[in-house]
């Protein structure tokens, strides 16, 4: 079994911010995240849709590739999938740095994250904004990163909900509580404005997508959220 190398660092006490191409015009994708990487992004998020768990279809394996031939950024890629456990081998040769399944997906979560693990990738698990943080407790072990949607999976450009920072710090209460160095990332809605609530529930990784690539000027807008949300 080839093994990955994941690059994703360790928690290190500072907001990372990571564009997500689902809002990247697709024709210039090459563009788009060359202005971003110059604007000071951390990560590049890579949502997977399949078209069952959610209702749209995204990328494959192939955007992750050509994605980890023209940037050094970590690739930090979400798999809103019905059976995640049959996309693990193909995005970890195409060179994801970290994989991130839902706890609401049909296949068993621990078995998953253990698959992942064995090609040398970083672990994340995602809970939709109606699922209890509880059902995290007895994954921890095995985690390297939460992922907590604020907003309803599958399309982009939704608005923060505002439900959103309750749930943010329910699970950050969990992370402190286990003691391990866990990222804690919230997707969804993300703006300038809405960052530094993120920030303040207990986030540490924050991905935006609408905010940062509908904008006129994505370098600015990235720079805005940057500015936004301080070291923590």
């Amino acid at each position: 079994m080839k093994k990955n190398t994941s690059k994703m660092p360790a928690v290190n006490g500072k907001i990372s911010i990571a564009p997500s191409i689902l809002s990247a015009d697709l024709c210039r994708l090459g563009e788009e995240v060359s202005k971003v990487v110059q604007a000071g992004a951390d990560w590049l998020h890579v949502d997977i849709m399949d078209g069952h768990f959610v209702p749209n279809l995204s990328f494959g394996p192939a955007v992750v590739r050509s994605l980890k031939g023209f940037t050094d950024l970590p690739l930090d890629v979400h798999l809103m999938v019905t059976h995640p456990h049959k996309f693990i081998e193909p995005f970890a040769q195409a060179g994801a740095d970290l994989l991130t399944i839902h706890a609401e997906s049909e296949d068993d979560t621990r078995q998953t994250l253990q698959s992942i693990k064995s090609f040398g990738i970083k672990t994340g698990v995602s809970i939709k904004p109606d699922t209890h943080p509880d059902v995290l407790q007895t994954l921890l072990d095995e985690l390297d990163l939460i992922l907590v949607m604020s907003v309803y999976p599958g399309f982009g450009g939704q608005s923060f909900l505002e439900s959103a920072p309750t749930q943010i710090k329910a699970v950050r209460q969990l992370i402190n509580a286990s003691g391990k160095p866990i990222w804690l990332e919230v997707d969804g809605g993300i703006n300038a404005q809405t960052a530094p609530l993120a920030l303040a529930a207990g986030a540490d990784a924050l991905v935006a997508g609408h905010a940062i690539f509908s904008s006129a000027d994505p370098e600015l807008a990235l720079k805005q959220i940057k500015q936004a949300t301080p070291a923590i």
